[in-house]
């Protein structure tokens, strides 16, 4: 079986309505857990080069900002605001950023994975795009709204991966080096990762402690 490796040649990232009004809605993860994810996949996107559209309602939208976390690594990266529909594709301005990208793996995570996250990958799936679902930076208000969701997608041929499982397609190993020390980035925002890195850094100072001694 051919499976295509997804990458920054072939893939976008797709952040729909990481906004704070929602952060305090989801119930299928922590919103911890959620900010974590998103603000994975934005570093995984700026890490690897890997093209990024993030979208969210109007300007000034009154259920919030997006989250600042997100905001912190996003920087200028422009956002496309759109006006209600809960399908993000209805709006022309996110299509054509979709299309300037060039792509057709589409790796999408967000808010709410049972109304917008959904109804933006089934609009995808029938413009003939391949769409991957980041399950653990994606939630809805209550667990089985996500997990009825997340059968629905499937059913019609959505992937489902994390965002630490994209990340190391991407990486694909430790030796490659010009990559691998904002892989480390992302890893910690995991806080096993980040734990298992501070005990890493500390096993290696003693060790050269040792050695200088």
């Amino acid at each position: 079986m051919e499976i295509e490796r997804r990458t920054a040649g072939n893939t976008a990232i797709v952040l729909i309505d990481y906004v704070t009004g929602f952060g305090g809605m989801i119930g299928s993860q922590t919103i911890a857990q959620n900010v974590a994810g998103a603000r994975a996949l934005a570093q995984t996107a700026l890490a690897f080069k890997v093209p990024l559209v993030v979208t969210m309602g109007p300007e000034l939208d009154p259920r919030g900002v997006i989250y600042p976390e997100l905001a912190e690594q996003l920087g200028d990266h422009p956002i496309v605001y759109r006006a209600g529909s809960f399908d993000a594709f209805a709006f022309d301005g996110f299509e054509q950023a979709i299309a300037a990208t060039g792509v057709k793996h589409l790796v999408i995570g967000g808010l709410m994975t049972d109304g917008c996250v959904m109804q933006t990958s089934l609009s995808a799936l029938r413009r003939d795009y391949d769409v991957s679902l980041v399950v653990d930076a994606s939630a809805s208000q209550t667990e089985i709204g996500q997990q009825t969701a997340i059968q629905r997608l499937t059913k019609y041929g959505v992937n489902l991966t994390t965002w630490l499982s994209f990340a190391s397609e991407l990486q694909v190993s430790y030796d490659n080096v010009q990559t691998v020390a904002a892989f480390r980035k992302i890893q910690a925002n995991s806080p096993a990762y980040a734990m298992l890195q501070s005990t890493m850094a500390g096993t290696m100072r003693f060790a050269e402690s040792l050695r200088q001694a």
